[in-house]
């Protein structure tokens, strides 16, 4: 089985055209992630086809588990496509079907190939029962408490297709410990889908640096959702003006949302190498 790896700022997947194949995909996902024993990712990315857009993605986590939508995974998606002929089109906006609906990418091209790519991610989700979070009211909840292993956090709540919990935090984020704290978040009562954890320092108005727990994969070197759902959370609180630099360990993404309507993202693309997976 041929696949492609390609990154997002270091948010790898391995990418599959699945359109004739039928497999167990989430347990192909496991092993072909294994970072000692496989192709190592953060997940698989499979192209298939759609009825309502030029072409459908599934992802699916590290861990097996499938995921409503990966805001890296998406522009990596559209170059695997392109770059594959799945889709010839790459001079306007490509829609993707994903479990958090039809997203439009448009591609940016440098020297006659696709580098980078900005993404509609569609409207953030606040009411708490549609993120979900188990949390009472149909309003944004800003700053809950919680405290989970000895450390106390101050969430915000946000769906960009797939659940967030966004924390901004005094100390600097690279000293926060994500890998002991992040699977208790993950796995909170208070999330029936369990959550994206993020720690964020806001170093000004235009600039934040970001750490993320992602569900399913853990630490990752970026995760686009949560950049967008960490800006959305940001500008609920006044804390920066329409348009971000969102710095990750893997690289920056932009993110613009005015404080109303659809979140834009806009970020670097990839190509690691082509591989054959045996059956």
């Amino acid at each position: 089985m041929k696949f492609t790896k390609l990154h997002g700022a270091g948010n790898d997947y391995l990418y599959i055209d699945a359109r004739n194949q039928e497999r167990d995909w989430p347990a192909l996902s496991v092993a072909m992630s294994d970072r000692h024993l496989g192709a190592g990712a953060d997940g698989i990315i499979l192209a298939l086809p759609s009825l309502k857009a030029d072409l459908r993605m599934r992802m699916f986590n590290a861990d097996g588990s499938e995921g409503e939508m990966c805001g890296n995974g998406i522009r990596c998606f559209v170059k695997f496509a392109l770059d594959s002929g799945i889709i010839s089109d790459g001079d306007s906006p490509v829609s993707v079907e994903t479990g958090a609906g039809v997203l439009d990418v448009t591609p940016i091209w440098q020297g006659g190939e696709m580098v980078r790519a900005r993404v509609g991610m569609g409207e953030p989700i606040l009411t708490p029962a549609d993120v979900p979070v188990d949390l009472p009211g149909d309003g944004v909840i800003m700053d809950h408490p919680l405290r989970v292993d000895g450390g106390d956090f101050k969430l915000t709540f946000v769906s960009m297709g797939n659940p967030h919990a966004v924390a901004f935090v005094d100390e600097p984020v690279d000293e926060v410990r994500l890998a002991e704290v992040g699977p208790l978040v993950e796995h909170h009562p208070l999330f029936p889908n369990r959550v994206n954890f993020e720690v964020a320092n806001v170093l000004d108005r235009g600039r934040i640096k970001l750490r993320v727990w992602e569900r399913g994969s853990g630490i990752t070197m970026a995760c686009g959702t949560g950049a967008c759902a960490t800006a959305v959370a940001a500008r609920l609180h006044d804390f920066i003006d329409d348009k971000v630099v969102i710095d990750l360990p893997g690289g920056e993404l932009t993110v613009e949302w005015p404080g109303q309507g659809p979140v834009v993202l806009e970020g670097p693309i990839a190509e690691v190498y082509k591989g054959e997976w045996p059956d």
